[in-house]
C-alpha cells in the first residue's frame, strides 16, 4: 500500500462507525462492491473514496436495492445499467406512492371519532382498491 497521506480506517473501525458487521464489509468485497488496500501486514485499509462506496452500498440498500443492482450502478461498464436503475426508479415511486397512500390513512384514523376505526365509511376508501385486489384477483391500477 503506498503512502498517500490520506486518512485511513480499519475494516473494524469503518464497519462500527457504519453500525455494520466487519463480516458484512468482507462479503462485500467478496461480491466485488468495495476495494480497499491492504496495509503491507495484509490488514484491509479503507480511504475516503472506499468509505463512500460503502455509504453508497448502505443507502442503495436502505432503498431496496439488491447487491446485484448496487454492483450494476457501481460498474460504469455494466451493459444494463440504465434498464436496471431504471426499474429501481420505478420500484421507489411506487413505493412512495404507496407510502403516501397510507401516510393519509393513518393522519384520517388519526382524525376520526369512529370507535372501530375499519366501520369509518371515509377510512374505509382508504383500502377498498386492495379489498376489490383481493375480490377479483387482478391488481386495480394506482
Amino acid at each position: 500500500m503506498k503512502s498517500t497521506g490520506e486518512r485511513t480506517w480499519s475494516v473494524g473501525e469503518v464497519a462500527e462507525r457504519f453500525g455494520l458487521g466487519a463480516h458484512v464489509l468482507r462479503y462485500w468485497e467478496d461480491e466485488g462492491l468495495l476495494r480497499p488496500a491492504r496495509d503491507p501486514s495484509g490488514r484491509r485499509r479503507y480511504g475516503r473514496d472506499d468509505v463512500v462506496r460503502v455509504a453508497v452500498v448502505v443507502r442503495s440498500k436502505d432503498a431496496g436495492m439488491s447487491l446485484e443492482q448496487i454492483r450494476v450502478m457501481l460498474d460504469g461498464e455494466a451493459r444494463n445499467r440504465h434498464e436496471i436503475l431504471e426499474a429501481h426508479v420505478a420500484e421507489l415511486e411506487r413505493r412512495m406512492a404507496e407510502m403516501q397512500r397510507s401516510r393519509e390513512m393513518t393522519l384520517h384514523a388519526l382524525r376520526c371519532r369512529s370507535h372501530d376505526i375499519a366501520t369509518c365509511p371515509r377510512f374505509r376508501a382508504h383500502v377498498e382498491d386492495v379489498v376489490v385486489q383481493m375480490e377479483t384477483g387482478r391488481p386495480v391500477p394506482a
